[in-house]
């Protein structure tokens, strides 16, 4: 297939995954209500349960990618994905939701392990960060339109609709894929499935300072939009009363992180992954601290339209930092791609759905604990960079150890 038709399909199963989670954000209330969940905070499990069964599930798809193939494990993920999705249209209770979300997740993760090994065994360096921008560009259309999405199917019907559609568009994107893909993996790559054969593969990953590094940083920043996520609802709806018109706040800022992508697939090619993750940190943690300022001076919210610009500025930024973040940790690991793109992704994963769980969990009818944990977050992750770049930031090449 042709590099655009390439972009499109990896997008479009990585795009699978946050349709699984944007598009029913307008709808956790009724989703509560439904199952008899008071606690608002509670509902967030319903965003929780699915990331936690998406970033465990993740070390599974890697060694069995490494040694079946990339299309098998693929299939067999997006099926799982299928069959949960339709599951939940009867789902009797709150706790037979969370289960089936949990799977839900467990078979998406094919689609996170797998993509990034596909791009990694056709693309390398700058050509994998623009190739993964440029994916990310399209992913970033899913975040826009499901919120939305998931409101006009509210109106038509019931949020059991909503994981119809869900299903229905994994079917589509799964019959694409098996009429479409080819196997990337080249015979030389594959690995014998042995306990020894995957610890080694996760000892490479683990000992190798640079991507170990990048991705304890980025998972640090994944946790901020994680947060977010999981208090999206109660924030835009909760706060501001943006009730029916939540679907656009959201829509604008994900626009934003679109574009960002865009911007970085340009630039990336002749800046360098470096030079343009680095800039774009200690712009995200300058825009964090002003805005944590701002909402601390200040016993009332803020204005709306003040708190969405700080927030898109600060996801403006996070555009450049997840596709950069994510090249420079599997730079290193071509070798070990689906093993190390299932270590790298259950560590980003879980541990960003940690952290945006307690961001989440700690809101207590204001913004406060959201600003405040997007700039902890932010300063963690430099740390972090700091010690895979050996203190030396903007550096366009830098040998490994």
């Amino acid at each position: 297939m042709g590099k655009p038709e390439f972009i499109a399909m990896m997008a479009m199963l990585m795009a699978l995954n946050a349709l699984a989670i944007d598009i029913m954000l307008p709808a956790l209330q009724e989703i509560g209500a439904a199952l008899n969940v008071d606690d608002v905070n509670e509902r967030q499990f319903i965003v929780s349960s699915y990331l936690f069964g998406f970033g465990f599930a993740q070390l599974l798809y890697g060694p069995l990618s490494d040694r079946f193939g990339r299309r098998a494990p693929m299939i067999f993920g997006l099926s799982l994905y299928i069959i949960c999705s339709l599951a939940i249209v009867m789902v009797p209770s709150f706790a037979g939701l969370l289960i089936l979300r949990f799977i839900q997740g467990a078979g998406a993760a094919s689609t996170r392990v797998i993509t990034v090994s596909i791009v990694r065994d056709v693309y390398g360096g700058r050509a994998m960060a623009e190739v993964m921008s440029l994916i990310m560009m399209v992913f970033m259309i899913v975040p826009i339109i499901a919120p939305g999405t998931g409101q006009l199917i509210m109106l038509g019907g019931n949020w059991h609709m909503i994981f119809l559609f869900i299903g229905i568009m994994a079917m589509l994107v799964l019959a694409w894929m098996v009429m479409r893909l080819p196997e990337t993996l080249s015979p030389d790559d594959v690995r014998p499935l042995t306990i020894s054969s995957i610890l080694g593969g996760f000892r490479i990953v683990l000992t190798d300072r640079i991507a170990l590094c990048y991705t304890i940083a980025g998972t640090f920043i994944f946790g901020a939009l994680f947060g977010f996520i999981n208090s999206a609802q109660q924030i835009y709806v909760g706060i501001y009363g943006l009730g029916p018109w939540f679907p656009v706040a959201f829509a604008a800022v994900a626009a934003f992180m679109s574009l960002s992508s865009f911007v970085n697939s340009r630039l990336v090619g002749r800046f360098g992954m470096r030079k343009l993750s680095h800039a774009s940190l200690l712009g995200f943690i300058l825009v964090t601290f002003v805005w944590l300022m701002v909402q601390m001076l200040s016993s009332e919210p803020m204005p709306f339209l003040l708190f969405l610009a700080f927030f898109a500025l600060a996801m403006f930024q996070f555009g450049w930092i997840a596709a950069n973040f994510n090249s420079l940790a599997m730079e290193p690991l071509g070798h070990v791609a689906g093993t190390a793109s299932s270590v790298l992704g259950f560590m980003s994963t879980v541990g960003g759905a940690a952290i945006g769980a307690v961001i989440g969990q700690a809101f207590n009818g204001t913004a406060l604990p959201m600003v405040a944990g997007f700039f902890c977050v932010s300063i963690i992750g430099l740390v972090f960079v700091l010690i895979a770049e050996k203190g030396r930031l903007f550096q366009a090449h830098h040998p490994r150890t």
